[in-house]
């Protein structure tokens, strides 16, 4: 399966490559590096896509750039894509690619890269990829999060006492949520606060998590700051 979006352009060696790849990788979604056009939109994103290391290609799945081989340079094996099972037909605003990635990592399923540019990588402000909400790709990132790491920790540190760290905190489960022994940070201000008081909370007292320098800190820690 080799799939093509309908404003991009596949360079003639693309298919013979990464069925070369698929044939050595049967259980992987192989992907390749892009060009963009015009060259000079989403920089540091096209940079990521085509630069990541073999190993980073797993571990920064959690990121918010979402799929660590982007979907328009996706192949695969038809019996590896049933295997997975169909995307999300949702309709607009669903992550489907993201969902399928997720369900391909979860099934066992490895990850490859093609070290070539294979795709010119076509941005438009139209691109169907921009319907979906932040808000959306968010609560599948932290589910995802709990389910593959968080569900095998009995605590953790989350490295971030701001906005982001705070946020990550309220969108865990309750039970992750107890998990969190402390926020750390390098910004004196947050950590002389001492602690974090989350108000929504329906429990009395109302927990308060502490706040300390990395240093202190006790591993493991799930990161929380923007690439």
């Amino acid at each position: 399966v080799c799939y093509l979006f309908q404003d991009d352009v596949m360079m003639p060696q693309r298919v013979r490559l990464q069925h070369e790849a698929a044939i050595q990788h049967p259980n992987s979604i192989i992907g390749c590096q892009v060009r963009r056009e015009p060259p000079e939109s989403t920089e540091r994103y096209t940079r990521w896509i085509n630069n990541l290391t073999e190993e980073q290609l797993l571990t920064q799945v959690f990121t918010s750039h979402g799929p660590t081989v982007i979907m328009p340079t996706w192949f695969c094996s038809r019996e590896w894509f049933f295997h997975v099972g169909k995307f999300d037909e949702g309709g607009k605003g669903v992550p489907e690619d993201l969902l399928f990635f997720y369900k391909h990592i979860q099934k066992g399923g490895e990850v490859f890269r093609v070290n070539h540019c294979l795709l010119l990588y076509r941005y438009h402000p139209q691109a169907a990829t921009h319907s979906v909400l932040e808000g959306t790709i968010w609560n599948h990132r932290v589910r995802f999060l709990e389910e593959r790491v968080l569900s095998s920790w009995t605590s953790f540190t989350i490295w971030n006492a701001g906005k982001q760290g705070k946020k990550l905190y309220r969108s865990l489960s309750p039970a992750n949520r107890k998990k969190v022994t402390a926020f750390c940070d390098v910004d004196e201000k947050k950590i002389t606060k001492g602690f974090y008081t989350y108000e929504e909370s329906e429990e009395r007292p109302k927990p308060k998590i502490p706040i300390c320098h990395f240093r202190a800190a006790t591993p493991p820690f799930i990161i929380c700051v923007k690439l």
